[in-house]
């Protein structure tokens, strides 16, 4: 008797214990997930369960309840950070309790903007995504061939972030034609919405007889907006500017610039998405010139992580290579997956 009184304790422990460790959603149609929070950010929740193969992707509009007693670093619209636990106040609907070590704070859960877990492992952290695009024309044989790449890491104060996107054009009596542009970004995260920046990005272009493009930059940023639906993010700083040209009778060109510009990515319209950025960057040492770099994405999302992505970049200016024009885009249609 005493035996089967022990195992009955030892299973109630051990159940408590198990769900001490799992965390709690509750979503407006009353639906209760229990299982592990990864991270919320633009407006999207992620929760992996025992029960699914694939993380649940929740809209953040659509939760009323969480509980986890997990450390997370949590973001408010008005740029506040905190690290702590998180759980709703059962007394006051809409509010939640952020614990830090003894100090609690109440704030409404729609102020909340991002909430990564503390402890994530290397792969959850990871995001990435790959699209491709392929066109063919009878007429002179033409074809183009698009591909699109985006590799990130997330930690609770600053971001990696990878990006590649090439195309080759193919044609009969024409030479081939290609543009290749990409680079790497880092952003430290500062207190208030404030950010430093420092990437390196390059560029090839035929159209521009650009042979390779390396920019180096350094500056700062602020998210002017930053909301469950949406931010607005402004950056300046100082950049070096490296151009090597296809025509080997061109010399190449080393200039200092600034740069000044801003970004702006729509995420709360159902399955649509928007992102587009504007860089201008006046030169220092080629007195009056200008270039910009403009980027307009609208991509739609399908079931199984899949989508369709539409895209337009336009590069300018004033003082390109001798021959060359001042003005280059590009429009693409490609089909993806994110990781």
């Amino acid at each position: 008797m005493f035996r089967k009184y022990l195992s009955f304790l030892f299973i109630i422990c051990l159940a408590e214990n198990i769900l001490a460790v799992n965390d709690t959603l509750v979503v407006s149609n009353g639906n209760v997930l229990v299982g592990e929070l990864k991270t919320m950010d633009k407006s999207v929740i992620q929760m992996e369960t025992d029960y699914s193969d694939n993380d649940f992707k929740i809209d953040w509009d659509e939760v009323t309840e969480i509980y986890s007693k997990r450390l997370f670093v949590i973001t408010t619209a008005k740029g506040d950070r905190y690290y702590g636990t998180i759980r709703s106040d059962r007394t006051k609907k809409g509010q939640v309790i952020i614990t830090e070590e003894a100090t609690k704070h109440t704030l409404n859960i729609t102020d909340i903007v991002f909430l990564n877990q503390v402890d994530k492992n290397f792969l959850s952290r990871l995001s990435a995504s790959i699209s491709i695009g392929f066109s063919h024309a009878k007429s002179n044989n033409l074809t183009q061939f698009s591909t699109i790449g985006n590799l990130g890491y997330l930690t609770d104060h600053w971001t990696l972030d990878m990006a590649f996107n090439g195309v080759r054009s193919t044609q009969d009596d024409v030479d081939p034609t290609k543009r290749i542009e990409g680079g790497i970004s880092f952003r430290y995260l500062l207190p208030a919405d404030w950010f430093t920046l420092t990437s390196y990005n390059f560029l090839q272009n035929d159209e521009q007889k650009l042979k390779l493009r390396s920019l180096v930059k350094v500056g700062a940023g602020y998210f002017i907006i930053r909301n469950n639906s949406m931010y607005f993010a402004s950056t300046a700083g100082a950049d070096w500017n490296n151009e090597n040209y296809t025509d080997p009778t061109i010399p190449s060109r080393n200039s200092a610039e600034g740069f000044a510009g801003f970004e702006i990515n729509l995420y709360d319209m159902g399955d649509l998405s928007l992102l587009s950025s504007l860089v201008v960057y006046p030169s220092f040492t080629d007195k009056g010139r200008i270039r910009s770099d403009f980027l307009i994405d609208l991509k739609y999302d399908f079931p199984l992580d899949l989508y369709v992505k539409l895209g337009y970049t336009f590069n300018y200016d004033n003082k390109p290579a001798e021959g060359a024009s001042e003005t280059d885009y590009l429009f693409q249609t490609t089909v993806g997956w994110d990781l």
